[in-house]
């Protein structure tokens, strides 16, 4: 499906996410000496093109690929409502993730927005069956920042989140630097009442429920601490946590990192 857009990067524009494994101890990820692939899937419930789309983004994630979830791809799928008035509202999406997807459009030349749409550290993939061989080429490459994850739980269903980032590069533009994170939930679904999914009980991994950032990298370095209030559902299962950092003008991923899930205590 597909969307005439205009626009263009803005500084403001970046991301960090959350995945991983259950538990009521604190959740620690570090990234490592190759550059991790942000893997980021535009989509929505409201298109008929999309449920594979995010099949694949779960496979691309699983342990038959070869990939080191967390070090190797961090998957975020993030929900646009530009279909909602079509007929389904998707209660997923935010109104600022198609903000997201239109810069990095704009930021990769192009002008329209569709789903389902891949980008792979901020460059396009238009060939869906090009993203696994995209993650690799990543990987290839030495990572150009340092990124370091804390998760902690807290009473009362919160999590303490504590991002750093040091020793972090400029990429290619020259352009300042940007921390981003955002935490995702996976194993979710939701049957269709109506659109051109009607029907259907869709199936949902990586997805984007909260986000945080963009905060400056200066010198190299930044931080970024919040605390996170989860849902009753969110505490028993686990979220998981992502964090990037960005190039502000030309939007390519410097490095990535994402925890295993982590539960409240």
């Amino acid at each position: 499906m597909v969307m005439g857009i205009a626009g263009y990067w803005g500084a403001a524009l970046t991301a960090m996410f959350i995945a991983g494994a259950a538990s009521a101890q604190e959740c620690r990820a570090e990234s490592g000496p190759h550059r991790a692939a942000l893997v980021e899937l535009y989509t929505s419930e409201g298109c008929s093109s999309c449920p594979p789309a995010d099949r694949q983004l779960s496979r691309l994630a699983s342990d038959a690929n070869g990939f080191a979830l967390g070090r190797d791809i961090v998957p975020l799928a993030l929900h646009v409502d530009f279909w909602d008035y079509i007929g389904w509202k998707d209660p997923f999406a935010r109104a600022d993730f198609t903000a997201r997807q239109r810069a990095l459009v704009a930021a990769n030349g192009g002008r329209a927005l569709y789903t389902p749409h891949f980008f792979v550290n901020g460059q396009e993939i238009r060939d869906r069956a090009r993203v696994e061989a995209s993650v690799r080429t990543q990987n290839a490459r030495a990572a150009s920042a340092d990124i370091r994850i804390a998760v902690t739980p807290s009473e009362n269903g919160r999590l303490r989140i504590a991002l750093r980032v040091g020793h972090a590069r400029p990429g290619q533009s020259g352009a300042p630097l940007a921390l981003h994170a955002a935490v995702t939930e996976s194993g979710l679904s939701n049957r269709i009442g109506a659109g051109e999914n009607r029907g259907a009980v869709l199936a949902h991994d990586h997805v984007v429920r909260h986000w945080f950032g963009p905060v400056p990298v200066r010198s190299g370095a930044a931080t970024l601490e919040r605390v996170l209030q989860l849902t009753p559902e969110q505490a028993a299962k686990g979220v998981a946590v992502a964090a990037f950092v960005q190039d502000t003008r030309s939007g390519e991923v410097l490095q990535a990192v994402s925890t295993g899930l982590c539960a409240a205590a």
